[in-house]
């Protein structure tokens, strides 16, 4: 991934992204550059609009983001229905009690 993560930030920078420049984040990053999957990076790019894919990526990512916070409101008005419901419970049960107490 860190190779990808290289061509996402020269990219992003608006630098070419080629096999010297990709080498020269790894290393700065502290990676040892495998110069075979250098290559192979380089050529899978090729035909790749990187802004494009970079974009489709952040809107997958964002829909499942955007999901979690509704789904975690709908728990917790189940658990809020839930305790409305065992008050009631409650309340019917003390005042049963207090006709035969």
């Amino acid at each position: 991934m860190e190779y990808i993560y290289a061509a996402m930030l020269l990219h992003t920078a608006g630098q070419e992204v080629n096999e010297e420049s990709v080498k020269k984040v790894l290393e700065a990053a502290g990676s040892e550059a495998d110069d075979a999957r250098v290559k192979a990076l380089i050529a899978a790019l090729e035909d790749v609009d990187i802004e494009e894919a970079m974009e489709k990526t952040a809107v997958a990512a964002a829909a499942p983001a955007a999901a979690a916070p509704a789904a975690a409101e709908e728990a917790e008005e189940e658990a809020e229905e839930e305790e409305d419901e065992e008050e009631a419970e409650e309340e019917a049960a003390a005042g049963l009690g207090a006709l035969f107490g």
